[in-house]
This record gives C-alpha cells, sequence and structure tokens, in this order.
C-alpha cells in the first residue's frame, strides 16, 4: 500500500520546479519511487565538495533532509498540513571525491504530528557513503 497522499509520488512535476533554490543549485535530482520510498542523487563536484576534494558533509545532510522533508510532504494533505525539520543526524561512512551519490529515504514512523525517516546514502557502486535520520513536525498548512 502507497504513503504516498495522491496515490503516486510525483517524480517528473517535482523535478519541474524551477529554482534557484537550495536543490537546483547543488543539481539534485529526484531518480525513483515506489510505494513506500524515494530515491535521487546529487553530484560530487565543485558544488558539493570541500576544501580537501570530498563530498562535504554538510552537502549529504542537505541531500539527507530534502528527501525526508520532499517524502513527508508528499505523505500530506497538503491544503491541510506541511512539514518542517525538527532534527537530523548524519554519520559519515567514507569519503566519495567524483561521480554521483544517491539516496534512498524511507519513513519509520507516519505520525500524525511528526514522521522520522531513515536516509541512506551510497556512491555509484553502492557502498554506504552516509547513515542520517531526520525527524519531520507536521504542522497546519
Amino acid at each position: 500500500m502507497s504513503i504516498w497522499h495522491d496515490g503516486d509520488f510525483p517524480l517528473e512535476a517535482f523535478n519541474a520546479i524551477p529554482g534557484p533554490n537550495l536543490v537546483t543549485t547543488l543539481g539534485i535530482e529526484f531518480v525513483e519511487a515506489g510505494e513506500d520510498w524515494v530515491r535521487c542523487r546529487m553530484p560530487v563536484d565543485e558544488r558539493t565538495r570541500q576544501y580537501a576534494g570530498v563530498l562535504h558533509g554538510g552537502a549529504s545532510v542537505v541531500l539527507a533532509e530534502t528527501l525526508a522533508s520532499v517524502g513527508c510532504y508528499f505523505t500530506l494533505d497538503r491544503t491541510k498540513q506541511a512539514c518542517v525539520g525538527m532534527e537530523i543526524n548524519a554519520n559519515h561512512i567514507r569519503p566519495v571525491s567524483e561521480g554521483w551519490v544517491y539516496g534512498e529515504a524511507r519513513p519509520e514512523n507516519i505520525g500524525r504530528t511528526t514522521q522520522i525517516w531513515s536516509i541512506r546514502i551510497t556512491n555509484e557502486a553502492g557502498k554506504l557513503v552516509c547513515v542520517s535520520r531526520c525527524t519531520m513536525a507536521v504542522i497546519p498548512a
């Protein structure tokens, strides 16, 4: 059974949202969604690397919170509710210096006033780069 309020995750519509915003600035693209998960990718390039030439931990956190926020948002009746981040943590596992990283988010809990999302970020070889958990507050629209 799908968790998405309108039946399917609106992948094409979401990717068509114009910029500039943080998602478009960092080159984040939503690539796939299932009944209870959503996946996107982000380039590892001059926009997302830190001074030592590897993926900036903050960029990984942006990717994770983007996934949790968008996931939460599309589970809601958006005429009545919205969502905002309450807390996020991240464990950085391995560096990435080029290519793409992929984030996949799944809800751990979809509650009336809060949602908790787990996000796994991997490199192009599927190796774990970062594990994150984000708590979202559900608020009146």
